[in-house]
């Protein structure tokens, strides 16, 4: 075994995020790490890649016992790390981040920008990344960082990389480039930890399977021996046999009406009406506008023509600000970047857009904050999983009272058990007398959600199709460039 991982154990503030951590990794296969969020893997790999370290336990690597005090001892062994969040410095070329803190130096240790130049080019071209050595990172897309970071983790000359949750923002076609590339680097001989919530990549990719759950390894196994539904069955201690099922509900009164919309370039006479108790689906294709019709109903973006009402009343929606005013709420794709104040506390982004209702005369009301946020309101938002920062951005709006609430990919980059609490949320929401539209990428997520789906492309409401449509009937109206 290339590492293996012996009853690893960590707490955070009193909170036990592992209590018995097993891996045992093979050199040149590709390792699946499963489990929900909070489950513990990151912390996992993070002390692998000696970003932290483990309170109790053993490490070994190559076969003897080793301890990494930080990040560049594990590199030195041969560990990288490719994280889910961008950890590259925009200003700079590809070549600069590839080679950063390492940059080859020339007579009297000036940087050899050149070489560097010479060097990122050699690497893209021997594993056929899509990437230019002198473009700078700021242009690329979600999966142009990503290979960045891959070719810093190759460049490093490692003979493990991590791969946490490497496809969480990116297109089907995207991802399997990046599973190209997993798959090429297997064959050279490396050793690949693949940290995944997406249930149909598993199959593509990995020989082996570790599932975590409450901080414990709770299943090894090869992937050709287990079904889905089991490794489901692992992750959330229970059986799962669909994402969520909804009951619908009559709808009520009309809560919003948006009549001829426009943005130029991007959002084109679009029109739509949601009622109250409904959740309402926004397919699309990457680009077809989706984003962009919930950045403009919620002031981040101005329309340049159309108007917006909310419960019967025309409302103009400058900013934000005005958006709140008028009952609406967003929880936004990247929660991290647009969602959440990572820095503060679960308390401070819960409260965030209901402070009058926890202040008096401009002093807080302890014993009501106490009440609305309940436990773990100290905790930095920032530390928190995937899943659980998603709750605290819905628990914002919810607390605020919003009438009309958008999701932007609710569920993106969260395990199959918080999927079920944030539909829930959702659902509450509508019986609650909101009106919710889900914008989603994956659609059998919104045919089990939604009492409707509108289908987007270039920038216009292509179709609207009722609850029962198939995947099919959305993905015609998705990708043709003319209806019959």
């Amino acid at each position: 075994m290339v590492l293996e991982l012996r009853s690893i154990q960590k707490c955070f503030g009193g909170v036990q995020a592992l209590r018995s951590g097993d891996l045992r990794v093979a050199a040149g296969e590709v390792h699946l790490l499963l489990g929900e969020n909070g489950a513990g893997k990151s912390t996992l790999m993070k002390i692998v890649a000696g970003m932290q370290s483990a309170e109790s336990g053993e490490i070994f690597w190559k076969g003897q016992p080793v301890r990494f005090r930080n990040p560049a001892e594990a590199q030195r062994a041969g560990i990288g790390m490719v994280h889910q969040e961008s950890l590259l410095a925009p200003h700079l070329s590809v070549a600069e981040n590839i080679y950063l803190g390492r940059e080859p130096r020339r007579g009297l240790g000036w940087v050899d920008r050149a070489r560097a130049v010479r060097d990122a080019a050699r690497l893209i071209e021997e594993h056929r990344f899509p990437l230019r050595a002198e473009q700078l990172v700021g242009s690329l897309s979600p999966a142009g960082r990503q290979m960045v970071e891959i070719c810093r983790a190759v460049a490093q000359g490692a003979s493990l990389l991590i791969f946490d949750e490497p496809t969480s923002s990116l297109s089907d076609a995207e991802s399997q480039e990046v599973f190209r590339i997993v798959r090429g680097l297997r064959d050279r001989g490396a050793s690949v930890i693949y940290i995944t919530h997406r249930m149909e990549e598993l199959r593509q990719l990995g020989g082996r399977v570790t599932v975590l759950r409450d901080g414990e390894t709770v299943f090894t196994g090869a992937m050709a021996e287990v079904s889905t539904p089991e490794l489901s069955r692992h992750m959330v201690g229970r059986s799962v046999e669909t994402i969520y099922r909804r009951e619908p509900l009559a709808p009520g009164r009309e809560m919003l009406r948006v009549e001829k919309l426009c943005r130029r370039g991007v959002l084109h006479d679009v029109s739509l009406t949601l009622r109250a108790g409904e959740i309402v689906g926004l397919a699309g294709l990457i680009g077809a506008g989706r984003t962009e019709l919930c950045r403009c109903l919620f002031g981040v973006d101005r329309a340049d023509a159309g108007s917006v009402h909310v419960e019967g009343r025309a409302v103009r929606i400058r900013s934000p600000r005005d958006a709140v005013r008028a009952g609406l709420a967003l929880i936004p794709e990247d929660r991290q970047k647009d969602g959440l104040a990572a820095g503060l506390p679960v308390r401070d982004n819960v409260l965030m857009a209901a402070m009058q209702q926890v202040s008096r005369l401009g002093f807080l009301d302890s014993a009501r904050v106490r009440a609305l946020v309940g436990p773990g309101g100290d905790q930095r938002a920032g530390q928190l999983s995937g899943g659980n920062q998603q709750k605290v951005v819905i628990r914002k709006w919810v607390l605020s009272g919003a009438k009309v609430v958008l999701f932007d990919e609710p569920a993106r980059g969260i395990d199959v058990g918080a999927k079920v609490d944030v539909f829930a949320a959702m659902d509450k929401m509508a019986r609650d007398g909101a009106a919710v539209l889900m914008v989603s990428s994956e659609l059998t997520e919104l045919m089990q959600v939604a009492d409707r789906i509108l289908v987007m492309r270039h920038g216009r409401i292509a179709a609207e199709l009722p609850r029962g449509a198939t995947q099919e009937e959305i993905m015609r109206h998705a990708a043709l460039e003319s209806l019959p």
